[in-house]
This record gives structure tokens, C-alpha cells and sequence, in this order.
């Protein structure tokens, strides 16, 4: 079953292509573990990632990985079915995370973030067990703009995400090959080519996050005065003057 190769998928494999090879997110011999959650954004990444695959000049493998957590009514059997339809490698771990989740979880807490961090180690276990020196996570363009003003409005942190870096494990590298790609694109081509959207069946699906919904309204708001706001904040991002911050750990003289 093929991509529909229209304007959209161009635009988005030209974007991927180009963080690529811009931060070297992906080298000769390299296996990648995929994350797959069975959304629009996991989906999109694996397809880009088979279809440059296919046609790069270095060698790499790909290996799709899903995590069900053990929401109740989460249909990881529909995400296998498209792995398997599309021919790829792949592996579902069935968890009790959630399980882990009620039992752990403070009053009044997030469920993102412990299911989240859960989730995140176990990738790591199974990027490893299956030979993947690389775990690729579909956070897009939105997820690292979104991310920079929770850090700056909520944490008094001027960070956001990087494209590639070393997991704390020290072994496994984490990229993030969706970097230059708006989530307005996605979403019309997740559409247009059927994929089997699952959604997470967390209890609190639709409702948690609350703060990174008001970046986004935030962002949708400023974008009508100046479009090119998102593009500008992710420029930013690559363009740091150390010496017009107030960390003095940048600007302090070697001794």
C-alpha cells in the first residue's frame, strides 16, 4: 500500500530530508527504533522515514515499536494490522503502566508525565533489546515551539527540545526527525492517505495538558498578526547569544 505522493508528501519529505542531514540525525549501519502510538504524528514520521530509506545513499533499519499501556479499550491491534499491511518490522509491548500509573500517581497530579516517563524507559529497554543504537520520537515543528514557552512561562527555563541527543541511559541516541514539519501539514496527510488513528484511551485524554493548550491558543493568536511567528521561534532556537542572557554559566570567563 503506497503514500499518496502529492504536494504534501513532498513538502513533508523535503522537511525530513532536511533534518537529516542538517543535524545528522541519521548515519550509515544505523537501526532506528520508531515509536508508534498509533497517532497522525508517529504514523507520518515512520512513513517519511521508509520512504527516504528507500531511496537514501547510506544503509539504515527501521523498527517499529508500540507501548500499550494498558488503557482500557486502547486498539493496538489495529496499529499492528497497519504495520503489518505496510510491511515493517515492528514490535508490540503490552504493559501495566497504567496499572503502575493509579497506584503511584500523586492527587491532583498529571498522568502525561509519569505515563510518559514510563513509556520513555521503556523504549529505551527495547531500542536495546532489538539492536537499535537510535530511538526516533514524532514531535513536530508545534511540540518544540509549544515546549520553549512552557519552559520560558511555567518552569523560568529557556530550553525546548533537541533533534538528536543522548538519552540519559548514555546509550541510546533520541531523535526527532519532525522538527521542520508544522502539525498543519500533518494533519491533512495523516487524512488523506487513511491512517488508522488509535486514540490512547488515558482517562484523561482531551482534558490534560491544559497549559500546552494555551500555548497553542496563544500561538494561533499571534499568528494572525504575523504568520511567520512559528518559523521565527524555531529560528530562535538555532541562533543563541550566550552573552545577551542572564545564566552566568555562559558568560563566565574560563579560569
Amino acid at each position: 500500500m503506497a503514500l499518496i505522493e502529492d504536494a504534501a508528501f513532498t513538502r513533508i519529505k523535503n522537511r525530513v530530508g532536511r533534518a537529516i542531514a542538517e543535524f545528522d540525525l541519521i548515519s550509515e549501519g544505523d537501526r532506528v527504533a520508531v515509536a508508534v502510538s498509533g497517532g497522525k504524528d508517529s504514523y507520518t514520521m515512520l512513513h517519511m522515514l521508509e520512504t527516504l530509506r528507500r531511496r537514501a545513499p547510506v544503509r539504515y533499519e527501521l523498527v517499529a515499536i508500540n507501548i500499550d499501556s494498558g488503557y482500557r479499550g486502547y486498539r493496538a491491534d489495529i496499529i499492528e494490522e497497519h504495520l503489518r499491511e505496510h510491511g515493517f518490522t515492528y514490535h508490540m509491548e503490552k504493559t501495566d503502566h497504567y496499572d503502575i500509573i493509579s497506584e503511584k500517581r500523586r492527587p491532583n497530579s498529571s498522568y502525561c508525565s509519569i505515563c510518559a516517563r514510563l513509556k520513555r524507559g521503556t523504549l529505551y529497554t527495547l531500542a536495546q533489546q532489538y539492536g537499535c543504537n537510535k530511538l526516533a520520537l514524532g514531535h513536530h515543528m508545534d511540540d518544540f515551539i509549544e515546549t520553549l514557552l512552557l519552559n520560558q512561562f511555567f518552569v523560568g527555563s529557556l530550553k525546548a527540545m533537541a533533534p538528536s541527543m543522548l538519552a540519559d541511559n548514555g546509550v541510546t541516541t533520541v531523535i526527532r526527525p519532525l522538527v521542520y514539519v508544522p502539525e498543519k501539514e500533518i494533519i491533512p496527510f495523516s487524512r488523506n492517505n487513511r491512517f488508522p488513528v488509535v486514540c490512547c484511551c488515558c482517562p484523561v485524554c482531551g482534558t490534560a495538558d491544559l497549559q500546552r493548550k494555551k500555548m497553542k491558543e496563544l500561538l494561533e493568536t499571534l499568528e494572525r498578526d504575523n504568520p511567520l511567528v512559528k518559523k521565527s521561534l524555531l529560528t530562535a532556537l538555532s541562533n543563541v547569544h550566550p552573552r545577551h542572557l542572564l545564566d552566568k554559566g555562559l558568560t563566565r570567563k574560563p579560569s
